[in-house]
């Protein structure tokens, strides 16, 4: 991997990482939550996960070879954590050989995208975009999870409580005194990363995704970074593929999802 590609992924494992580890503790333990620093990458285990999406691995190959040895421990920390399943984020470059035969799926691609924040370019739009605040952090984080059909609870503190916290600016999308669409960014050094996108189905097409790209591209340029980051689903009719790329993010290199099940 080039350097960037390097800083992406790690970019990602970060704020993951922070996600689901520096929530409130409560929250954390009725989901589960467990992690891990394997092999140069991070592991992260949510039991009692409601949407089947946060027991996610990734960040492997940068800062040492991920083996079969690094697999295995993988595999057995998740099995000592009990979940149903989990997936590992991989750049197909780091594969060992040996790695098939485990019980792996490979379940989707996705694109990892990049570029300098402070080119990213603005987009009109008729709604308001504004930083969230801890007191709009809940609202903005259950509107977020409601469009990615995950359901509220602990889910929605894990999101809202990165409102106000170092490293995190959180933007939402308003149509009036409604939450409609929103995104974070999580600042890494030289490298942003966007997450957390999401723009309800009633209001797509107001160019809502666009403008909170801008939005987190030019805080992330205000706080230093010099690189921003972000990642999607590869296949036909991705729209959030083509804002980006319209924005000025430039596809970097594919990644592969394999999905075990215990």
């Amino acid at each position: 991997m080039t350097e960037v590609n390097e800083l992406a992924e790690l970019t990602e494992a970060a704020f993951m990482y922070d996600y689901e580890t520096r929530m409130p503790a409560a929250a954390r333990d009725r989901l589960g939550v467990a992690a891990a620093r394997i092999g140069g990458g991070v592991v992260l285990a949510m039991r009692h996960d409601p949407a089947s999406y946060w027991s996610k691995a990734l960040g492997f190959g940068v800062t040492e070879p991920f083996t079969p040895a690094v697999l295995d421990e993988v595999l057995d920390f998740y099995r000592t954590h009990r979940v149903r399943q989990a997936v590992l984020q991989l750049v197909p470059s780091v594969l060992p050989a040996g790695f098939a035969g485990r019980g792996l799926e490979k379940t989707s691609t996705w694109v990892k995208l990049g570029g300098d924040p402070a080119a990213i370019a603005d987009t009109p739009t008729d709604l308001r975009i504004a930083a969230v605040t801890p007191e709009t952090a809940e609202e903005w984080a259950g509107a977020v999870l409601d469009t990615f059909g995950m359901p509220a609870g602990d889910l929605t503190t894990m999101l809202a409580s990165t409102a106000g916290r170092a490293g995190w600016r959180p933007f939402g999308a308003w149509d009036g005194d409604q939450v409609v669409a929103g995104g974070n960014v999580y600042l890494n050094g030289d490298g942003a990363g966007l997450n957390a996108a999401a723009t309800r189905p009633t209001h797509r097409g107001r160019g809502a995704q666009s403008a909170l790209i801008a939005a987190r591209a030019r805080a992330a340029a205000e706080a230093g970074c010099g690189r921003l980051f972000a990642e999607t689903w590869r296949g036909e009719g991705n729209q959030s593929l083509s804002n980006m790329v319209s924005a000025g993010l430039v596809p970097l290199y594919e990644r592969e999802n394999w999905t075990v099940r215990f």
